[in-house]
Formats: C-alpha cells, structure tokens, sequence
C-alpha cells in the first residue's frame, strides 16, 4: 500500500510530498515522522542562509530546528547520504553556478563574496571540486552557446517518492521552474535520463558520484538545441524539455545520449564508465499537478535498458 505525506515548512509557504510503501511488517512511526520534519525544516533553513558572509554552521541548524547537532547529522546521513556541511557546499556552488548565468556581468569575485568566500581561490577550488571544472571554464561554456538557462546541480531536495513495483524511494527536487515551463510549451517531447549504476559510483567516493552527475548533465545539455532544457529532477535522474512537438526530433536527441554510454569520466587519474539510460516521454495531460510530473518523468526499474 502506497502512503503519501504532506510536509509543512516552519512558515507554512511550502509543501512537501512523501511516498512510502508501507505492510504488516513496515510502517510510518513517530520517530521516522519526527526525522522526515526535522529533514524538511533544516533544508528551508539552510535555502534561507545560502548566501549569508558568515557561513551557517550545522549548530546554528540544529538550534533553530530544535534538534541536537547528531540528531541532525544522522537524519542527513540516512537521507541525503551526505554531511551537513557537505549538503550546503553543494547548494551554494548550485546557486552560484546559476547566477553566473543569469548576471553575466557579475564578476566570480563578485560572486564568490556573495556566498561567504573571502578570496578567488578559494571559492575557485570548492566550485571545482563540485562541478568538475573551474568558474571561468563554467561560464564560457555557456556564454559561448548563448544559453540564458543552466541545470542546477544539486537543486533543492523537496521529498520522496516510491514508484509502483520499487522498494526504494527516490528523492525530489524542486522542478517548479521546469513545470512553468512545460506548462507554457503545448505538445512538447521530453528526453528523460537515468545514470546507469550510480552507487558503486558514489562507493569509490561521493566526489566520484558528484563528477558523474556533472558529466550526465553535460551530456544532455550537449544535445540541446537553443530552446531545449535540462533539468535534474532527483538523485540520479535528468528531464530535456525540448520546444518541439516531433517525437522523432526528441529521439534523436535520445540516441545522440545514448552513443555516449561508455565513455569514462576521470577521476584522481583513474577512468570509470559512465552510462545513461533515456527515454522519450511526452506528457498530454495539461491539467497534471506539479506533484504529478515526478513518476511521469522518471525511468521504472522494468523500462531501463541502455
């Protein structure tokens, strides 16, 4: 039986959804409800402070959560799989990335203050380090193509959700830019895509994971056409948007991905094979909720093939 939870922020401006699948034997208890909140109010905390000079520390989250520091650690642990810390690294060079596109005339000084880092240098290593290449490199690739959109890469994490017939959940994200989108394009494709393997992956390190997801969004991203756009939609998992109405335009693109499956990403001088598995979806409901797109837009366990 599917459960689905609805999740407040602290300010009540924000929803989220939740799926679990639940038996006899498994079930929704007050202590997992209780992580599920505190999860969802510490990330609205740290969206809220991205951009503060003095950096959030994990105590400052855990105090306005009403939570202990381990309490906290351990929900991001068993959640996100990552730090505190490491989660706010990730949002704030996602959030960086995005305004060098969107404010071209920012210098990355100028930016690299505006997230708290007091020099080039260092801004310049935590951003490589998350996107697989340096700010200049990251800005002339898009500047050069003209492109005014850039995917985020650690977007905002909103919930989870169980497919039918899965036993793990996926995370959400928030994709309410990209549902604008799909609303104001009538009849558009979709191109869907799904990292093949990315566990064993993140098991060499997440640093690996990380150069992964990088390489998966450059891959879709190098297929777009001017009006297309990419977004992540959950841990491993990307949508294409194109602007047109031609499957067969919308499979080209998909095969363009596919022919890329194989080739190696480098990390620490070593090679490790990446994949994708992809597909075409176009959605012809134009009354579908916002909450609705996820299952729509993701890959089934049984569909993936590469």
């Amino acid at each position: 039986m599917h459960v689905t939870l609805l999740l407040y922020s602290h300010n009540c401006k924000k929803v989220w959804r939740a799926c679990f699948l639940t038996n006899e034997s498994v079930g929704l208890t007050g202590v997992a409800l209780a992580n599920l909140d505190l999860l969802m109010r510490s990330l609205e905390f740290i969206e809220e402070h991205l951009e503060d000079t003095v950096a959030v520390q994990t105590e400052d989250i855990a105090a306005a959560c009403y939570a202990s520091k381990s309490a906290l650690e351990k929900v991001f642990k068993y959640t996100i799989h990552f730090s505190v810390h490491d989660y706010i690294i990730r949002r704030k060079m996602t959030r960086a990335a995005r305004l060098m596109i969107e404010k071209p005339a920012l210098s990355i000084l100028d930016i690299a203050v505006q997230f708290g880092y007091s020099s080039h240098e260092a801004f310049t290593r935590t951003f490589s380090q998350v996107w697989n290449c340096n700010p200049s490199d990251f800005k002339k690739r898009y500047t050069e193509k003209g492109r005014e959109h850039s995917a985020e890469l650690f977007p905002k994490i909103t919930g989870f959700i169980q497919l039918e017939g899965e036993a793990i959940m996926r995370r959400t994200v928030d994709i309410s830019e990209l549902y604008d989108f799909f609303k104001s394009r009538k009849d558009c494709w979709f191109v869907c895509g799904d990292i093949v393997h990315l566990i064993p992956i993140n098991e060499i390190s997440h640093k690996a994971g990380d150069a992964a997801i990088a390489e998966a969004l450059r891959r879709m991203e190098s297929v777009c056409g001017p009006e297309d756009v990419v977004f992540r939609i959950g841990g491993d998992e990307f949508a294409l948007l194109t602007n047109s109405r031609d499957q067969a335009y919308a499979e080209t693109l998909k095969e363009k991905i596919l022919a890329m499956n194989g080739q190696p990403i480098q990390f620490e001088g070593k090679d490790i094979p990446l994949s994708l598995y992809a597909k075409t979806v176009k959605i012809e409901d134009k009354t579908v909720r916002y909450a609705e797109m996820f299952p729509k837009l993701m890959i089934p366990d049984m569909e993936k093939t590469n």
